[in-house]
C-alpha cells in the first residue's frame, strides 16, 4: 500500500533552487549523486524533488504543496528572518477551514502553503 509521497516541481536554476530550501528552509541536499538536472531535498522526514525546467515562465507556473506542521508560528518567524518571498499581502492567520496557514513563493513561483491544524 502507499507509503509516502515526494512532490516534483519545476525548477529553472539547480542553484537558487538550492539555497532557497536549504538556506531559507532548513532542507538538506539527499542526493547520493549529484544530477545535474535533478535536485532531492530533504527536511524532517519530507522529500521534495525538482526536475530542471529551463525555458520556465515562473508566472505561468502552477506548482503547489501544502505542508503540515505543528510548528507554523515558529516556521513563520523564520521565513520572516530569511527574508522569504512571501505573495502580496500574504501573512499567517487562521482560516475559517481550521488552519493557521501562510503562503511562500519559491524561485520558481512554486507556491508553498504550510498549515497547522488550529
Amino acid at each position: 500500500m502507499l507509503t509516502a509521497i515526494h512532490p516534483k516541481l519545476p525548477m529553472r536554476d539547480k542553484a537558487a533552487t538550492k539555497a532557497f530550501y536549504i538556506n531559507g528552509l532548513g532542507f538538506r541536499d539527499i542526493g547520493a549523486t549529484d544530477y545535474p538536472d535533478y535536485l532531492l531535498l530533504e527536511k524532517d522526514g519530507l522529500q521534495i524533488h525538482f526536475f530542471a525546467h529551463k525555458t520556465l515562465d515562473p508566472l505561468q507556473n502552477y506548482g503547489q504543496i501544502y505542508i503540515r506542521t505543528n510548528d507554523i508560528d515558529t516556521l513563520y518567524q523564520h521565513a520572516l528572518d530569511a527574508r522569504l518571498r512571501f505573495p502580496a499581502g500574504e501573512q499567517l492567520q487562521n482560516k475559517p477551514w481550521g488552519q493557521r496557514e501562510f503562503s511562500l513563493l519559491d524561485p520558481d513561483h512554486n507556491l508553498l502553503t504550510f498549515g497547522q491544524a488550529l
